[in-house]
């Protein structure tokens, strides 16, 4: 590829919901600007964007690809993101670092939930949007109704700039709004086209979206403004040449349609993304920190280096690839760089263009360009790079917070070991993955945005660190208290030839409001037993309730009060005290009608509204308290509490009851009382395990 500079170059972040064909889209695009010489399958596993073997495995995107090309003297880096919302991060990174996000839509489904969340994020990263209409040579599909979609949601600034005129089996031709032309696409899937100009219906369609053009184009200029508003509309050559600011301000949501995998219509988002879509010079500043926390700013146009790394992964025969936008200055291959995020220097080898899996050596990277290095020695995803003499720091990507959690159960106890270390490397990769070990439930708990992340990382672990797991259900973290308050009187001796052990603690037991957790308080009067032994009776009484007297779960909200006992002049030690203390503390437990405690989520789903009824009834049968409900354009958002005990897997659910369209988050919420039929089949269980144990 050519060397290319800011004003040249275009950054776009490819999203959409699943199985709207972005990959196959960037395919075609790719075939159009000559880097392919015929489109690959992603049933054969050929594609460029989806080249790693779980992409092949499972024929879904889970990485974001890089893939550059060139198109009307512009260098064009597109990043394919899944769709998959298990991936979020994926796509969150990408905008992050792009100009300008293409979010494509299904022809036949529509605006989905799946494509909220990443517009938000451009939205907030100030990067504009546009849309493209996909898959529009399949049976039932509906261009004009998702307009209409498109427009309720985002607004009346969505407006076509081609549009189908024969959508459907055997679709080929577009309108272009902006030409006032039929174009017509080669039959073979060749980037070929026929144009001739619009006549009769087409012609008065065209002339009614230049006019809605040239109303939303108008606003973005004070000065075409008053042209508009003297003459009525605006030339062609003033509409043209405002369309790129119009953009920019989110004055317009261009809209496009195509067929990726016939190859129809795809030029024209080409056209648009090289003559009117953003380049790094509409965003030539940005912000960041310096070592003691004052912000500072970065141009474009500063000769020292800076740059964020987006993205790391790992890659067979390769090692670890750091993925990164340089904002000023260019990193050059065998410089130093400042990671001030680490608080180290990183030495960077060799920097490469990325196309997918095709690696293009490259001496440096100026301002503006997407490139990768490879094993960098600290450097993680988030991470600034900066000049030496201009340490700084980008902000990270706020990324959404696990909503599926699983257990990790290693095959061998021999692979204990490197289960963790494995599981380290993958979060570094994925920073919407976590683990940690729960000492209480004894397992491994695994956190992220649905199953098939999950299942991607028991692959991974097997692939890349030779450990075998087993995906299960985690346990949950039940906590036990009481209901009355009670008093136990407790009396430890043992004599066994020896020196004897002796012990007696007499002790009250109440509830405390939810939350304040377990309280011990000491109120003897007299010297019937030594202050001494006042730490004792505490340890045993910490080690009572960790243990848990009802069922093994841990005690919440109960204050012990320890209130008088008995002691031996010789047999009395600290040994005594704590097996009294605990033995005490268990009898009054147990005598002050115990209960049982589950953790409570709170969710919040976003459905289509067709879903509403089959998500209510799902959640009815998790034993799941609706709070209410909330209308986002043509979404509704449950609210709902629902027990932790009933929502693994409940993301795969959702996405069953709602054929993909459904999404949720949720997060601890309150710990509330297990009903009684409940209570008795989980401590029947918890029994059950702990004889097996013994």
């Amino acid at each position: 590829m050519k060397d290319y500079r800011a004003p040249n170059i275009r950054n776009v972040a490819v999203t959409g919901p699943p199985a709207t064909g972005k990959t196959m889209l960037c395919e075609a695009i790719l075939r159009c600007t000559g880097r392919l010489d015929r489109m690959g399958e992603i049933e054969q596993g050929s594609t460029v964007s989806d080249f790693h073997q779980d992409e092949k495995d499972h024929q879904i995107s889970v990485h974001a690809s890089v893939l550059a090309s060139e198109w009307l003297g512009r260098e064009v880096n597109l990043i394919d993101c899944p769709g998959t919302p298990d991936f979020i991060s994926e796509p969150l990174s990408a905008v992050r670092v792009t100009d300008s996000a293409m979010v494509v839509v299904s022809g036949v489904n529509g605006v989905e939930v799946g494509a909220d969340e990443v517009w938000a994020a451009a939205e907030d990263y100030g990067i504009p949007r546009f849309i493209v209409v996909n898959m529009l040579d399949r049976d039932r599909t509906r261009f004009d109704e998702i307009i209409e979609e498109a427009r309720e949601h985002y607004g009346p600034k969505v407006i076509p700039f081609t549009l189908p005129v024969d959508e459907g089996p055997g679709f080929r031709s577009v309108l272009d709004v902006m030409r006032s032309e039929v174009i017509t696409f080669a039959a073979d899937g060749s980037p070929e086209f026929e144009e001739k100009p619009a006549e009769g219906e087409l012609k008065e369609r065209v002339n009614a979206l230049h006019r809605e053009l040239i109303d939303l184009v108008a606003e973005s200029d004070d000065t075409l403004l008053e042209e508009f508003l003297e003459k009525g509309t605006l030339s062609e050559e003033s509409l043209r040449k405002h369309v790129h600011q119009a953009f920019q301000m989110g004055l317009v949501i261009p809209v496009f349609a195509t067929s990726a995998t016939t190859n129809v219509g795809v030029t024209r988002v080409l056209d648009f993304i090289a003559k009117y879509g953003s380049s790094p010079v509409d965003r030539a500043t940005v912000k960041g920190e310096d070592p003691d926390g004052g912000e500072v700013k970065a141009s474009l146009d500063d000769s020292e280096a800076l740059a964020f790394v987006f993205k790391t992964m790992h890659e067979p025969h390769v090692g670890t690839l750091s993925f990164f936008r340089v904002y000023s200055g260019d990193v050059v291959a065998g410089s130093e760089l400042r990671n001030e995020s680490r608080n180290e220097t990183e030495r960077l080898g060799q920097i490469y263009r990325v196309n997918g899996s095709e690696r293009e050596p490259t001496p440096s990277l100026h301002a503006g360009d997407i490139g990768a290095a490879v094993k960098l020695r600290v450097t993680h995803c988030g991470d600034t790079l900066s000049a030496p003499a201009r340490p700084l720091k980008l902000p990270v990507v706020d990324f959404p917070q696990p909503n599926t959690s699983g257990a990790f159960v290693v095959r061998s106890r021999a692979d204990s070991n490197k289960l963790g270390e494995g599981l380290s490397m993958l979060r570094e990769q994925d920073p919407t993955f976590d683990f940690h070990h729960d000492p209480v439930l004894g397992q491994t708990i695994v956190s992220g945005q649905g199953e098939i992340q999950l299942q991607i990382i028991v692959e991974e672990l097997k692939r890349r660190f030779n450990v075998e797991v087993d995906l299960v259900e985690p346990g949950v973290a039940f906590r036990s208290t009481i209901t009355k308050p009670a008093d136990a009187r407790y009396r430890h001796k043992k004599q066994s030839g020896g020196a004897g052990q002796f012990a007696e603690v007499w002790m009250r037991i109440a509830p405390l409001p939810a939350g304040e957790g377990v309280v011990f308080t000491q109120s003897l009067v007299g010297n019937n037993v030594d202050r001494v032994f006042v730490p004792s009776v505490e340890k045993g009484v910490q080690a009572a309730c960790e243990a848990g007297p009802f069922g093994g779960f841990p005690v919440t909200d109960v204050k012990i009060d320890f209130y008088d006992g008995k002691q031996h002049p010789v047999d009395s030690k600290d040994i005594a005290f704590q097996i009294a203390g605990k033995g005490a503390f268990n009898e009054a437990f147990l005598a002050a009608s115990p209960k049982l405690l589950e953790p409570v989520a709170e969710l919040r789903i976003k459905v289509p509204s067709d879903a509403v009824g089959g998500v209510l009834a799902d959640l009815s049968g998790r034993r799941g308290n609706v709070l209410g409900m909330e209308t986002e354009g043509r979404f509704e958002v449950v609210i709902a509490h629902v027990p932790q005990s009933e929502l693994f897997r409940y993301s795969s659910q959702l996405r069953a009851i709602t054929a993909g369209r459904g999404r949720h988050s949720e997060c601890f919420d309150h710990y509330q009382e297990v009903p009684k039929d409940v209570e008795s089949k989980i401590i029947a269980e918890a029994d059950r395990k702990r004889r097996d144990n013994h």
